[in-house]
């Protein structure tokens, strides 16, 4: 029965009370009035006066790492709160999991009660154990009479985002001074040329700037010659990354697609090692495209109602691809480390759809490494008319059994794409050899 239903039932009985005569009863009734009444003001008060601020040792980790939390609830009223349950809200996906993306050291939920100007300190850990965009907070709080007819709620503290970095594996054999990491790709278009690589020596033509010319075949021969440079060779890897929600089994999750996110974080730093461009293009959505921290109601009348408005919004209706363009430097391999951590499944575009967005913005020049966990006959046909635009396409699947892989390889090397299996970690650090040894 709820506490307005409790004061309407008083009142009706006191005038109930007051027409036949009932003294006594109408006196228990207006005790009864005057406890509803003080009691709702005291609840009242009480969640008015309650305040919380949250301290977090880092925003930033990599896996295995360990972040400190502490969550303090002020009472700046001059009444004590007989009781108070908090709860600092994490993500329902960081949790269920076993084991969980998130593991909790300590207590994030507490009943105890506040003296007039008391703090009361909510202090635990969380154990990084799956890269992600998590949601830390807010604090929802809930108090209440004695009696228990009025219970108040309230969302207090803004959240915290926590960014967890995706593994990074070292590649098994490979060699700073190699050339390509992931094989030789034959140049589709000669771009520019490098001056540091001389390829022989020609009569010079009207129009060859002075820095071309070869003076010491100049001086033997007499004659103005200039120097022949060789054309930059193809450098660096753009990740296509399938991350659409009906490619990945369920029965496989959430292993299949950490496993092809750990793929592409290792290859991108590989290949950022050589010094080389690396970029991203995925279907999958950005986590910080779905947090909402907007709208809260401070006046939530349940426990269910405050913990769904103030957590984060599982649902997006994000068709836009997420593109890191292909580039070099420290700041490059950063913005890709930082997207594939806040990265998800997502039911939005399919591959091809994926692929006719976003192919006039991939660099001929670099090549595409397509990271799958299915290979369906028209991801196959959109990875071949990639390949026939004139792109090196290499192709690796992200599943553990050999057969299939024989099924999702055959499509793939009818178009000619060459494939290789991700089965499992280890895979990911033998990668590259047989590009090294090749």
């Amino acid at each position: 029965m709820t506490s307005t239903n409790w004061l309407v039932a008083a009142i009706l009985v006191l005038i109930l009370a007051l027409i036949l005569g009932f003294g006594l009863l109408a006196y228990a009734m207006y005790a009864l009035l005057g406890i509803l009444l003080v009691s709702r003001w005291l609840a009242r008060q009480w969640a008015e006066s309650l305040g919380a601020g949250r301290e977090c040792n880092r925003l930033t980790a990599e896996i295995g790492d360990l972040v400190a939390v502490v969550v303090r609830v002020e009472n700046r009223g001059r009444i004590p709160v007989p009781w108070l349950l908090l709860e600092d809200l994490l993500p329902r996906q960081a949790l269920i999991h076993n084991p969980p993306n998130l593991g909790v050291v300590g207590r994030r939920v507490q009943l105890s009660m506040l003296r007039g100007g008391g703090v009361k300190s909510l202090r635990y850990q969380l154990q990084c154990n799956r890269r992600g965009y998590y949601q830390l907070g807010p604090l929802v709080l809930e108090t209440g009479d004695l009696f228990g007819f009025h219970r108040r709620y309230r969302v207090l503290s803004d959240p915290h985002f926590l960014l967890v970095l995706p593994k990074v594996l070292p590649l098994e054999g490979f060699d700073i001074a190699s050339r390509r990491p992931i094989g030789e790709v034959r140049m589709s278009y000669r771009l520019y040329e490098d001056p540091t690589r001389i390829a022989g020596v020609r009569r010079y033509l009207p129009g060859d700037p002075l820095n071309r010319v070869h003076w010491k075949a100049t001086a033997r021969t007499g004659e103005l010659h200039s120097k022949i440079y060789e054309p930059s060779t193809v450098a660096g890897i753009t990740l296509l990354l399938d991350f659409h929600q009906d490619s990945h089994d369920p029965r496989h999750e959430p292993i299949r697609s950490e496993l092809s996110v750990t793929a592409a974080a290792s290859l991108a730093n590989a290949v950022y090692e050589m010094g080389q461009q690396i970029g991203l293009v995925t279907n999958g959505r950005d986590a910080a495209d779905r947090i909402r921290t907007e709208g809260w109601d401070y006046d939530i009348r349940t426990r269910d109602a405050a913990r769904r408005s103030a957590s984060m919004s599982e649902a997006s209706d994000r068709l836009r691809p997420v593109v890191v363009e292909t580039r070099r430097g420290a700041e490059q391999l950063t913005r890709i480390f930082e997207t594939l951590a806040r990265l998800e499944l997502t039911d939005g575009l399919r591959l091809p759809e994926l692929l006719g967005e976003t192919s006039g913005r991939i660099p001929r020049d670099a090549t595409v490494v397509a990271i799958l966990p299915s290979v369906s006959e028209s991801n196959a046909i959109a990875l071949g008319n990639l390949k026939r635009q004139g792109f090196a396409v290499t192709a690796v699947v992200s599943v553990y059994e050999e057969y299939d892989f024989a099924q999702a390889a055959g499509p793939l090397i009818s178009q000619g794409i060459e494939t290789r299996q991700l089965k499992d970690e280890a895979a990911i650090v033998g990668l590259c050899r047989q590009y090294l040894l090749r």
